[in-house]
Order: structure tokens, then C-alpha cells, then sequence
């Protein structure tokens, strides 16, 4: 019997969506056909329990640093943290052997997968592709577009971007000139989505893209939740008036579920929220209930609304149960996944630089009346229910095993 060939799965845990993608692919994989070794920082180990395949611990940046880098419009990764980050990837490339590496935002398998002679996958989102149809450009939430507002700010960015673009990729095309392989030019989309085959972890009805090569395949929306239980008011749970479930998720701000509570407090609502287990340091209103982590799939299903802060992982989670949902953005991924989603119809986005307790609490009233969104929702979860992501990945693997 030939032994099956080994896919190691390498996660870049600066926030919980780029370990949880992985993770959840890696579970699902056939095992019959593939060996499953997954690498991951140690920060979220206890929401990765129970998993049948062997964890490797693996370094990443603080979760902190990297979105103080996303905040500011800094570069994510400088050249002294990516040469480190190659280090540890080809020592783990030479100890593992894989015959496929997969990584999620490890920027650095650019480089290491290429030294090694590995073939790369990269776990993206489509709307980060240079392909994308209608290629948004949304001013993130940066210290310009808090001085001038987002109408004057959208279009300097615009003008600014390609200085910009060109600054973010300049330490991994420094890093990649080290060791004698080719600049991959100054277009931040494209040096982002780099590899030997990239992976959208998006449904081509959310993200549409135009004349993609063969290498850029849609997977669809790699669903996850932690493996915990459902919060004991669960059944207590009034049925007579509107759920909203509401997440920051692991890259939000907790600040902003403040003024939450401040727009939704006396509205007819039951609010239930997740915090990613950070601390609260103001009372939640008596229509909320608060719990640090939850069966995400299972709010999502059972409400009306969700209000998250825009990342993709959370909005496929109310996408897939048919809801609509608000999306108050962030950073630039934050910002470029709710441009989809209020394309679509399926959803709103707020700035989180802009927001006020009066237009949260007006948009969220509008959207529990709202039955055009609320179909165009059920629609989409349909169009969602055909994606099978690690049964897609089992095919694209084979072509390199």
C-alpha cells in the first residue's frame, strides 16, 4: 500500500478566523486519501480541542500588533518578522515533509514553500483578489478618514493607494529578493494572493470575479464554530419579540458592543452576545444576554438580525442560516467584505469611525421590517448550501499529490 500523502495545514493565528479556516478544512478532509498535520499558534488551542490529527505549535505575531499594523495602514508584517517567520516555516517544512502545504495569511510560505519546493495553497478571500468583479477600494477606518470623514477621505485614498500598495508589499518582496526569487511587483492583490493555486474562501454569488486563472478556485465558505455549549438561558429565551445576535468577534472592538447596548437597551428585542472572551468593563442592558464564546451557527440560525463586525467568518455564519446582518467595519478586510455583502442585498455596512447610537438603532429597526433583504438572505443561503469546501480542496489536492 502506498502511504498517503501528508497535507500540512499552516495558520497565521492573528485572528481566530485565519486558525479556524484551516482547522475546520483540516477536520473535514477525507482521511482516507490524505495524512493531516495542522500547525498553529497556541493561543487559541482550547478552541481547537478534539481534534484527531497531530497540532504543531507555531509562532505568530500578537493578535495586537497585527491590528494596531491594520489600524494605522502600517505594512502587517515588516522584513525582520517575515525572515523569522521563513525560519520557522522551512524548519517545520523539513521536519513534517509534507506534499502540500495549505496556509492561511502565513505570508511568509511566499518565500519558505518556494525554498522547500513545496507546492503552496493560499486560503484568500475573493475580494482580495486582483480578479474580483468591481474591485472595491473603501477607505479603511484610519486616522485620515477620522479628521476629514469617509466622503472626502474615499477618494485620497483612492489617489494614495498605489504609494501605499507598494509600501505594503516592499518587505515581502525584500524577503522574497533575499533568497533569489522574483519581485511579485507592487500590487498589494496580487502579491496577497500569491501561491501555486489560491484558495477563495468565498461563494462566487458573494464575490463575484471576472477572467481568474485556473489557479484560483472558489472552495466556498469554510463554516466554523467552537466546539462549546449552547449558553444556559438558551431555552429561557423569549420567543414573542426579535433575536439579534451580536459578535466584534476576535478581531472587533469590544467598545464598540457599548453602543449596542446604548442603541438596542429599550427596543423590544432579546440581545444575545458573544465577546470572544473579552472583558466588558460596562453593564449590558437587561434585554442581553452575554456569554464569552457560543455554537456561532446556532445564534445565528435561531436570529433575526446579527450585527458583527464584517469579517468574513461571521458574515458567511448569518449568510449560511438565511439572515440578513450589519457589518460594522474596521479594517480594510472588515470594509471589503460588507461592500459585498450590501451588493448582494443581504446586509448593511456601518463605519465603526462613523457610527452613532441613533443610526445603529434606526438601521437595525429598518432591517427587522425589511422583507426584500430578508428574501434576498433566504436566497443566498440557498445559493451557499451547494458548497462543499474540503471535498473541493480533496480534488484540488489531488493534482499535486
Amino acid at each position: 500500500m502506498h502511504p498517503r500523502p501528508t497535507v500540512l495545514f499552516i495558520a497565521d493565528a492573528v485572528t481566530l478566523a485565519h486558525a479556524a479556516r484551516p482547522c475546520a478544512l483540516a477536520r473535514n478532509l477525507d482521511r482516507t486519501r490524505f495524512s493531516v498535520v495542522l500547525a498553529c499558534d497556541q493561543r487559541y488551542r482550547k478552541l481547537l480541542s478534539g481534534l484527531d490529527f497531530p497540532v504543531i505549535p507555531l509562532a505568530s505575531i500578537a493578535s495586537e500588533r497585527f491590528l494596531a499594523a491594520a489600524a494605522s495602514g502600517r505594512p502587517l508584517y515588516d522584513a525582520t518578522t517575515l525572515r523569522a517567520y521563513v525560519r520557522d516555516d522551512l524548519d517545520l517544512l523539513n521536519s513534517v515533509h509534507p506534499n502540500v502545504v495549505v496556509g492561511d495569511h502565513r505570508l511568509s510560505l511566499s518565500v519558505s514553500a518556494r525554498i522547500a519546493r513545496v507546492p503552496y495553497l493560499n486560503i484568500i478571500n475573493a475580494y482580495w483578489s486582483p480578479y474580483a468583479v468591481g474591485h472595491a477600494l473603501p477607505v479603511p477606518d484610519l486616522p485620515v478618514s477620522r479628521w476629514l470623514g469617509a466622503r472626502l477621505a474615499e477618494p485620497l485614498f483612492g489617489i494614495a493607494w498605489p504609494l501605499a500598495s507598494a509600501w505594503h508589499c516592499r518587505p515581502l518582496n525584500r524577503v522574497r529578493a533575499e533568497h533569489g526569487l522574483p519581485s511579485l511587483g507592487h500590487d498589494w492583490f496580487r502579491a496577497y494572493t500569491d501561491a501555486d493555486h489560491t484558495l477563495y474562501a468565498d461563494a462566487s454569488e458573494l464575490v463575484p470575479t471576472l477572467d481568474r486563472p485556473d489557479n484560483h478556485t472558489y472552495l466556498g465558505p469554510i463554516q466554523w464554530s467552537p466546539d462549546v455549549a449552547l449558553p444556559q438561558a438558551w431555552d429561557s429565551l423569549p420567543t414573542d419579540r426579535p433575536l439579534i445576535y451580536a459578535t466584534m468577534g476576535s478581531s472587533g472592538d469590544a467598545r464598540l458592543l457599548q453602543m449596542v447596548f446604548d442603541a438596542l437597551a429599550d427596543l423590544p428585542i432579546t440581545l444575545i452576545v458573544t465577546t470572544a472572551g473579552k472583558a466588558l468593563n460596562f453593564p449590558p442592558p437587561g434585554n442581553a444576554c452575554i456569554i464569552d464564546y457560543a455554537p456561532g451557527h446556532l445564534l445565528a440560525e435561531r436570529a433575526d438580525l446579527m450585527i458583527c463586525n464584517g469579517g468574513s467568518l461571521s458574515v458567511y455564519q448569518s449568510l449560511i442560516a438565511g439572515k440578513p446582518l450589519i457589518g460594522i467595519a474596521s479594517h480594510m478586510d472588515q470594509h471589503l467584505s460588507m461592500v459585498y455583502v450590501e451588493r448582494a442585498g443581504v446586509g448593511r455596512r456601518l463605519r465603526s469611525d462613523a457610527l452613532s447610537v441613533k443610526a445603529l438603532r434606526q438601521t437595525v429597526e429598518q432591517l427587522l421590517t425589511d422583507a426584500d433583504l430578508r428574501r434576498q438572505a433566504t436566497a443566498m443561503a440557498k445559493a451557499l448550501a451547494r458548497y462543499q469546501p474540503a471535498t473541493h480542496l480533496s480534488e484540488i489536492l489531488a493534482a499535486f499529490c
